[in-house]
Formats: structure tokens, C-alpha cells, sequence
């Protein structure tokens, strides 16, 4: 169920276990690379990485309107008639998404995520590339 580089099957699994509802979780880089996932299809998992790349991009861009801090986007969340989807910062170049259903409890998902980030955050990073090749 797990795909990944690095070893986060334990502490994905321990999110997903400690909030009902998980459908899938992604850790990708800013430019949308999938770096690990549970749950979910592989494919599946590609696309909702491209499309947190955008939506971190986009929640940047209107952070930056914001006359306090430095415009960096901290957490999206968004509800849907089925569900929510979660995209939080989790280290250098690196976001955590979680897509879940209507049982989720939004604060409890954002305690979680969080305190995931800073147990593992480190680890979490995704260092810069250019022309596909890790600089």
C-alpha cells in the first residue's frame, strides 16, 4: 500500500490510524513530485501531488497580500460535499496532503499533521533540482 522513497510506511500508517476517514496521504515536493504516499492508486497519488504543487503556489501567492509574515503558506484545507483535502508545509520543499471523507474531523487532521511535521520534519525535505537532476 505504501510507496516511497525513504521509510515513512510507519509514521503515514500511524496518521491515517489515528484519524478515521483517511483516504490517502502524499508526501510530495514543491514542484509536485510524489515522494511517498498511502493509500490510494499510484496514479492517483501523481496527480494529487502535480495539483498540491499548484495549490501551494496559489496559496503563496495570496499569502504574500497579507500585510504580517512572509507569505508562505502554513495549511490549506478545504471541505467538499464528500470530504476534505489538507496541504501543509512539512520541511524544506516538502507538503504533506491528506484526502479524506466526511467522518474527518478537521482539527483533529491538522493536530495530527502538524505534530507528524515536527516529529519527522527533517526528514521530510525535498532538496532542489534542476532539469529533473537533485542540485
Amino acid at each position: 500500500m505504501i510507496q516511497q522513497r525513504g521509510n515513512f510506511d510507519w509514521i503515514l500508517k500511524q496518521l491515517a490510524d489515528g484519524v478515521p476517514g483517511v483516504e490517502m496521504i502524499v508526501v510530495l515536493s514543491a514542484d509536485g513530485l510524489r515522494l511517498a504516499r498511502y493509500g490510494g492508486e499510484p496514479d492517483a497519488a501523481d496527480r494529487l501531488a502535480a495539483a498540491c504543487a499548484g495549490v501551494q503556489s496559489l496559496a503563496s501567492a495570496v499569502a504574500v497580500e497579507l500585510p504580517y509574515g512572509e507569505g508562505e503558506m502554513k495549511l490549506v484545507m478545504v471541505e467538499f460535499d464528500g470530504g476534505y483535502f489538507y496541504l501543509m508545509q512539512a520541511g524544506a520543499n516538502a507538503y504533506l496532503a491528506v484526502l479524506s471523507d466526511v467522518r474527518c474531523e478537521p482539527g483533529r487532521m491538522s493536530a495530527m499533521m502538524r505534530d507528524l511535521i515536527v516529529r519527522i520534519g527533517s526528514h521530510l525535505t525535498s532538496p532542489p533540482r534542476r532539469n529533473g537532476q537533485t542540485v
